[in-house]
């Protein structure tokens, strides 16, 4: 009962992903149909159902469009686990503020980096002209796509794919 199941709107828009529970109580419930089984079934005492991998929901749900929530997580997503200064790959990475908050930079998309640790700690309380350093890339917010939104669970799902392409 852990799987992932996507959830589409009426229009088969992605809005959102829920757990295997969640999916069977909507359909049983008649609120979303199944889209793609892909996974078997779910065996119980007096019957079978499907084990569903997307539901489309009965009814359209207005919702204003997704925006990527600024988290160390994706602030790493976005940069691609790499650090911003020095190129490097690792799973030993910080975020760094571009333009340092005591010097009045913001915690907004455009100013934060993934740093490595050594980059980080030269770089310090400065701006990057006084730390005499640059970044490779210039930070800003990343697509509100569902293809961006739902993209790190296709490794598992890779049926979802046809789904969130041109959302």
């Amino acid at each position: 009962m852990a799987d992932n199941v996507l959830v589409l709107n009426a229009n088969f828009e992605p809005i959102n992903v829920c757990d295997l529970r969640r999916a069977v109580g909507l359909i049983l419930t008649h609120k979303a149909s199944m889209v793609m089984n892909g996974r078997g079934e779910i065996h119980t005492a007096g019957s079978s159902f499907p084990r569903p991998s997307i539901i489309r929901l009965q009814h359209m749900v207005h919702r204003p469009r997704p925006r990527v929530k600024l988290t160390r997580r994706e602030v790493f997503r976005r940069d691609n686990y790499t650090c911003q200064y020095c190129g490097k790959r690792s799973g030993d990475l910080t975020i760094d503020h571009v333009i340092p908050r005591h010097l009045g930079g913001q915690h907004i998309w455009t100013n934060v980096v993934t740093a490595c640790p050594q980059c980080n700690h030269r770089k310090g309380g400065r701006t990057l002209t006084e730390a005499g350093m640059q970044l490779m890339r210039t930070p800003s917010e990343p697509p509100a796509s569902a293809l961006y939104i739902f993209g790190r669970h296709l490794t598992e799902y890779i049926e979802w794919e046809p789904f969130l392409l041109g959302w």
